[in-house]
């Protein structure tokens, strides 16, 4: 799914215009990435929670050659998802691709 038809599913679950979905999904991606930049987290009960975590600098290995490279230290993004969340996507059936 992209994001168009993201803001087309908000509008219809929510009675809302597509333009009023767009401007509520931006300033909430915003936010969240504001919080995130920020080093907070943030947490939907039941949805999941979105955190930082640093990743402390370190030598990898180039695939198929003897080299090696050093990795700075950077921050990643997490979520740990939430219980009813993680139960609503282990109840829905697959659908069958043909």
């Amino acid at each position: 799914m992209k994001k168009t038809e993201f803001i087309q599913a908000v509008a219809d679950k929510a009675g809302l215009t597509k333009t009023d979905s767009k401007k509520a999904l931006d300033a909430t991606l915003e936010a969240i990435s504001e919080l995130l930049a920020k080093g907070d987290s943030i947490t939907f009960i039941g949805f999941g929670t979105f955190s930082t975590a640093d990743r402390a600098a370190r030598t990898a290995r180039v695939p198929g050659t003897n080299k090696t490279i050093q990795v700075p230290a950077s921050k990643a993004v997490k979520f740990k998802v939430g219980k009813k969340l993680k139960e609503a996507v282990a109840t829905k059936k697959k659908s069958k691709k043909k």
